[in-house]
C-alpha cells in the first residue's frame, strides 16, 4: 500500500513536470490532483502507524468498566455530595467485583446490583445534606483521553456505571471499577493481564492518544446496557 502511494506521487510528479507549460486551468486541475493525492497518502500512512495502537486500544475499551459520577451543580455543597458518592460506590465496589475475571462478568454484576447500588448511592448524598434524586445505571457511553496519577486510558466508547446526582449538571468525576485501578484496597487486579494493554495504559503516547481521540469523536453517542434506577 505504501509502495503504491509512492508510485502514484512519482507518477503526478512526472506528469506535473510535464504540464509546466500547459494553460493554467490545466496547471490548477494538475496541483489539485496532487493535494488531493498527498492527502491521500498522509491519511495511509498515518492509519498504518496508528492502526496496532487503535487495536490495542480496542481491546483497553473492551476489558474495562468505569465509573462516571456528575455532580448535580457546581458549588461547594454538591462537589462534597458527589465525593461522598463517589466513595460509597467505590467502598461497595471492591467486594463487589471481587468475583469477576472479566469485564462482562464485572458488568454483569453490576447490573444485578442496581439497586443495592442505588441504595447506598441514595443514602450518602442524604447523609450529606442532598435532597434530590439519585439514578444509578449501566451504559455504553463516550469518554476522552483520561489521565489519572499512574495511567491514562484512550478516547472512545466505554461501558460505565453512571450515577447522576439531581439534575446532573455539574462537574464529572472518572475512574476505574475493573480492573481496580481506582481500588487500592481491593483484591481486583490493579492492571491489564495482556502485557500490550497494560503497557499503553502506563506508556508515553501522548501524540497517538490525541490522533486517537480525534478519530473516536466521529461517534459519541451513550448507548444504554441496562435499565437504570431512579
Amino acid at each position: 500500500m505504501y509502495m503504491g502511494c509512492l508510485r502514484a506521487a512519482l507518477f503526478l510528479q512526472g506528469r506535473s513536470l510535464r504540464e509546466r507549460n500547459v494553460p493554467e486551468e490545466a496547471g490548477r486541475c494538475a496541483a489539485a490532483r496532487r493535494a488531493v493525492l498527498a492527502g491521500l497518502c498522509l491519511a495511509v500512512l498515518i492509519t498504518g502507524w496508528l492502526s496496532p495502537f487503535a487495536r490495542t486500544a480496542a481491546r483497553v475499551r473492551r476489558d474495562t468498566l468505569r465509573l462516571h459520577v456528575r455532580a448535580a451543580g457546581d458549588s461547594w455543597q454538591d462537589l462534597q455530595v458527589k465525593y461522598r458518592v463517589r466513595d460509597a460506590i467505590l467502598e461497595q465496589a471492591g467486594a463487589l467485583f471481587a468475583p469477576a475475571a472479566s469485564e462482562g462478568e464485572a458488568a454483569a454484576l453490576a447490573a444485578q446490583s442496581l439497586p443495592a447500588l442505588q441504595i447506598a448511592a441514595q443514602q450518602a448524598a442524604s447523609r450529606a445534606g442532598a435532597h434530590y434524586p439519585v439514578t444509578v445505571r449501566l451504559v455504553r457511553q463516550y469518554f476522552p483521553t483520561t489521565r489519572y496519577e499512574g495511567f491514562q486510558l484512550p478516547a472512545g466508547q466505554y461501558q460505565a456505571l453512571r450515577v447522576e446526582l439531581g439534575p446532573a449538571e455539574g462537574r464529572n468525576w472518572w475512574c476505574v471499577l475493573y480492573p481496580g485501578l481506582c481500588l487500592a484496597a481491593s483484591s481486583l487486579p490493579a492492571g491489564y493481564g495482556d502485557t500490550a494493554e497494560q503497557g499503553l495504559v502506563v506508556g508515553e503516547y501522548e501524540i497517538r492518544f490525541a490522533l486517537l481521540e480525534l478519530w473516536q469523536r466521529t461517534a459519541c453517542r451513550d448507548i444504554p446496557a441496562a435499565g437504570g434506577i431512579g
